[in-house]
């Protein structure tokens, strides 16, 4: 017995005598500053790093020897380059520091609207454009609209009076704010429908008091025939978005993409755009021999027997210990990539196993998520490269440039180069990526691509598209290529998150976390005393997936945020469970006013216009048409924060609505008084509400 546990001393001791070694190594390697494959696997942060500044010496080198080139050819011509005469730094340089600012993208108007629907501002814009251009055709200023913070101005001010009296002094013309505001409202139409006024001040601007009936009369619509969207002309749309890597498990780095594309997906899809839901996966490259060769050696049996991988991210790692300290391995991986690469049927069937595998685990997190997506991966384009190099080599062969055997290419105002084939004759991710558009845009005939990947990825996608539409493929002001960019995930302490051993955080384990926190939220809330198990399961699921989702999505999109569960999970401010709490809230006041829905259609069909009389029904009702505004401008933007702020405001409006309205009004003594134009009201709210929970994502439940 004492020898039982003297081994197993001896084994623990062997155990921690490993770990000791293991940090002396890393220690080592720090303190001489050598970026061993240990100390880059256990410090992502560092591996990062490291690939950025290689990047960085490699745009150095090709910078350094274009110059040389450049000053060689200079001298053989004749040319001497004089250094620039330093300016003498003005008074009002004072201060500033670095360079011009980055050349910024030419806007274009990719969304043709074909009906506006119950938008108000989308009308307004196009009458005063119309409007500005015919008494001022010489110039072009933008548009400055916007809702006014003080009712007693109206519900909306044009503000372009005075840039354009300042253009005017420019060219000589002294002409007030006022008159120009003048000659604005005299070529807007006589009478409008939805305005019941406009009046201009001596300031220049212009006031818009909006039509109340009108107002009425469309909230009545919107009761009878449900929500209805404007009607944009049909695009086909690509999204590229989530886009994990096989033989990895999803972690919380894939979260942003794959739920900001989600959501727009279904916002593109709700105005009746044709979508394509892609995930760019990784799985293809020189990774792949070690994984077939451990695959082999772990799980003999795989041809018939789909592997019990119950951890990609220890199998991953099992197989590149054994790559970088076994060199018969690390032969046999090699080998195991020349096969792949020839199409060997015994190695496919190996690699098609591990990408099973993996898409298995993957499909949990986008079931949980309620994504829909398909794969296409890099090993996709493997032909379409060979392709896409010949095409290159017969229609732009000027476009290539040799560099010490690479063939490379700059495409028009981009500083750093594409590496289209390596001196190996081997392709790159920007031969992929270019494959990849190329395909897209010809092949699937796409009006749209967006792709939604992180913004470290900026420059790299724009220098694509620059390439592509150097080569013709597209002209960017009809087609919309797109890189749709966004901020890190952070955790509490502003850096980023992280477990607290230091490693990536899994995407399924954060799930179940907030699962799990949902749960004790409504116990603590009580739900679980009136709600059915059913109820409470559905309930919980909402308010776990809502609140991650929500939590990204109200954020502007490409800013980092700070992840926190208590913050989401917060039942005030701006979070999901608030509104999951409203939506409830409201579908429960026509639940239990005894009141049947067709009783409430019966009355809609015979009230054309609702009588929406007091001041907080007419601030909900405002808010209510500017749906359309808000799809409009977020078609137009892909910033679903503007979403999310429409209809948290939305929410608060309905508060204030209710707690200043009776809808069912009770009277000691008397029958309730039941007020049906308030309760259609509700139920527009909240299919408003509804609508804008299925474009972001979040799962709708009647009872909370």
């Amino acid at each position: 017995m004492a020898n039982k546990e003297l081994q197993e001393a001896y084994k623990d001791f062997s155990v921690d005598l490993d770990k000791v070694d293991a940090l002396g190594r890393l220690l080592e390697a720090m303190e001489k500053g050598d970026l061993t494959e240990e100390l880059l696997e256990k410090c992502p942060e560092i591996l990062e790093a490291k690939k950025k500044n290689d990047k960085l010496k490699y745009r150095k080198e090709i910078l350094e020897k274009s110059v040389a080139r450049q000053t060689a050819e200079n001298a053989k011509n004749g040319k001497t380059q004089q250094p620039a005469e330093k300016k003498k730094k003005q008074e009002g340089d004072k201060g500033k520091t670095g360079g011009a600012a980055p050349k910024q993208a030419k806007k274009y108007d990719y969304v043709q609207v074909e009906d506006y629907g119950s938008s108000i501002l989308g009308r307004l814009q196009d009458l005063f454009k119309t409007a500005i251009s015919q008494a001022y055709p010489r110039f072009d200023v933008p548009l400055l609209l916007a809702e006014t913070p003080n009712p007693q101005f109206g519900d909306y001010q044009c503000n372009s009076a005075m840039p354009i009296a300042a253009k005017l002094k420019s060219t000589g013309v002294n002409k007030k704010p006022g008159d120009v505001g003048q000659e604005i409202f005299a070529k807007l139409p006589k009478s409008i429908e939805f305005i019941d006024k406009i009046t201009v001040m001596p300031a220049g601007f212009i006031n818009i008091f909006l039509n109340q009936e009108y107002i009425k009369k469309q909230i009545s619509n919107l009761a009878a025939n449900g929500i209805q969207l404007p009607k944009i002309a049909k695009r086909r749309v690509l999204v590229d978005f989530s886009s994990p890597n096989i033989a990895k498990e999803m972690h919380v780095g894939h979260l942003r993409s794959t739920i900001i594309g989600d959501s727009i997906c279904r916002l593109l899809e709700a105005v009746g755009f044709d979508v394509l839901r892609i995930n760019h996966i990784g799985d293809w490259g020189t990774q792949f021999g070690m994984l077939i060769a451990h695959l082999y050696d772990r799980f003999p049996d795989f041809e018939t027997k789909m592997p019990d991988i119950s951890d990609l991210q220890a199998f991953y790692k099992e197989s590149k210990k054994r790559f970088d300290e076994d060199e018969v391995f690390k032969k046999r991986a090699y080998e195991c990539v020349v096969k792949l690469q020839s199409h060997e049927k015994d190695i496919v069937k190996a690699w098609t196993t591990i990408c099973d595998v993996s898409k298995k685990y993957n499909q949990i997190v986008y079931n949980q998520l309620d994504i829909k997506i398909k794969d296409v991966g890099e090993s996709f384009y493997q032909d379409k490269m060979i392709d896409l190099v010949k095409w290159i080599k017969e229609n732009k062969p000027g476009q290539l440039q040799e560099d010490e055997g690479r063939q490379i290419m700059f495409p028009s105002e981009c500083e750093v180069p594409l590496t289209v084939v390596k001196s190996d004759g081997g392709f790159t991710y920007d031969t992929s990526d270019l494959a990849a558009l190329k395909y897209r845009i010809f092949e699937e005939k796409c009006d749209w691509a967006i792709y939604v990947v992180d913004a470290g990825q900026s420059l790299h996608l724009e220098t694509v598209f620059a390439a592509g539409r150097d080569f013709g493929w597209y002209d960017e002001s009809v087609k919309r290529i797109e890189h749709v960019a966004f901020g890190l995930v952070l955790g509490e302490d502003r850096k980023k998150f992280k477990t607290r051993s230091g490693e990536t955080v899994r995407l399924l384990d954060l799930l179940s976390e907030g699962v799990k926190r949902a749960s004790e939220k409504l116990k603590e809330k009580g739900r679980d005393q009136v709600m059915t198990e059913e109820e409470l399961n559905e309930a919980r699921d909402a308010v776990a997936f809502g609140c991650v989702k929500y939590a990204d999505l109200s954020h502007t999109r490409t800013q980092d945020y700070v992840f926190s569960f208590d913050r989401m999970l917060d039942d005030r401010g701006n979070t999901a469970v608030y509104l999951l709490y409203a939506y409830a809230r409201i579908r429960s006041i026509v639940r239990t006013s005894g009141i049947q829905q067709e009783q409430i259609a019966e009355y809609i069909r015979n009230t054309p216009i609702l009588p929406l009389n007091h001041q907080a029904e007419m601030k909900l009702s405002k808010h209510l048409l500017k749906l359309a505004d808000c799809v409009l401008q977020v078609v137009d933007s892909l910033m679903l924060h503007q979403m999310c702020d429409y209809v948290y405001q939305l929410a608060t409006l309905f508060h204030d609505f209710y707690n200043e309205c009776y809808v069912i009004e009770k009277k000691e003594g008397e029958a309730p008084i039941v007020h049906f134009h308030r309760l259609a009201l509700c139920e527009v709210t909240a299919n408003v509400i509804s609508t804008c929970f299925k474009i972001l994502g979040i799962r709708e439940v009647p009872k909370m």
